[in-house]
């Protein structure tokens, strides 16, 4: 169950602080793009083009086809593929799929550009490829495509940067180190990157979306300790990050599901909770504070399914 929660997680958190991934992966963004203008996540469209692969399989992906605006009022397409839990020897397969996720994309946008990135934060993601080859008899095809691994930024530099996506990524790296060092270490672990976060100047609906995922994402093997750690922040930090996440319960309610609607979002939060419901034992408030919506909102969508 850990993987299904993972993609999900990683779906939301890449919409929250899509901006800085942005900013993350190419140091011109500001330069190319107009952030102001906001984004359209595509996930329909995108499931339409490639429909979801088999959900036996260890490997997870979380895709995003994300519309934005350059800084020439013109539109273009941001295609985000996302390996949670990347295996050598699925290599080709992940680069052909690459590939045909492009292939079909400008196939429906011949005139959009399209660019398209790889983030792989497994524990062999420095072993994935960057690149799909084809090639019969004298036809050649060479498909490239920028590839990154969590592995590849140091601890130190992420927890230097201001951008708000190298502590997702921090986050991530610790989730590797489950089972592989003691719980109190990765309890510290954790405690540091949550002080780190406050500590930032974030906005605060920023904080609340990177510290859910770090909550949810880095696991202990006993449950009390994710209380625990709770506790911890609320008792060491000035600004009580459990006052801050009430508040933006509040807001995300007012502001954010306003927000998401009038971006058309709707239906991506619909089927995020729907996907809580069924592969998930959190409670109607919890899933409602993951997805920012109302109590209400799940409750409705959950009556909905057992009517089914």
């Amino acid at each position: 169950m850990k993987h299904r929660k993972s993609d999900i997680l990683w779906k939301v958190v890449m919409e929250e602080v899509f901006d800085d991934l942005l900013r993350f992966i190419f140091p011109d963004a500001d330069k190319i793009y107009d952030m102001k203008r906001g984004f359209e996540f595509l996930d329909k469209e995108l499931a339409e083009m490639y429909p979801e692969p088999d959900k036996k399989t260890a490997t997870r992906h979380a895709d995003k086809l994300v519309k934005v605006f350059n800084r020439k009022g013109k539109e273009e397409c941001v295609l985000l593929h996302l390996e949670i839990q990347g295996n050598t020897s699925k290599r080709l397969q992940f680069s052909e799929r690459m590939y045909e996720y492009f292939a079909r994309i400008r196939a429906r946008h011949p005139k959009k550009p399209v660019s398209a990135v790889a983030i792989f934060t497994g524990q062999y993601g420095k072993n994935m490829p960057d690149r799909y080859t084809y090639e019969y008899r004298r036809t050649r095809l060479t498909y490239e495509y920028p590839a990154i691994s969590i592995l590849d930024f140091p601890d130190k530099e992420l927890e230097e940067s201001d951008n708000p996506f190298a502590l997702v990524v921090l986050a991530a790296k610790a989730s590797l180190l489950e089972g592989k060092i003691p719980e109190k270490v990765l309890f510290e672990r954790k405690v540091l990157i949550a002080k780190m976060l406050l500590a930032k100047g974030y906005s605060t609906r920023k904080i609340r979306a990177i510290f859910v995922f770090l909550e949810s994402y880095v696991l202990f093997k006993d449950p009390k300790m994710n209380l625990t750690f709770r506790k911890e922040i609320k008792s060491q930090d000035k600004n009580d990050i459990m006052g801050i996440d009430e508040y933006l319960k509040q807001e995300g309610k007012k502001e954010g599901l306003a927000e998401g609607m009038k971006k058309g979002q709707e239906n991506s939060r619909r089927l995020f909770v729907e996907n809580l419901l069924k592969d998930s034992n959190f409670s109607v408030a919890k899933i409602a504070s993951l997805a920012n919506v109302t109590v209400g909102f799940v409750n409705k969508i959950k009556n909905g399914l057992k009517a089914k």
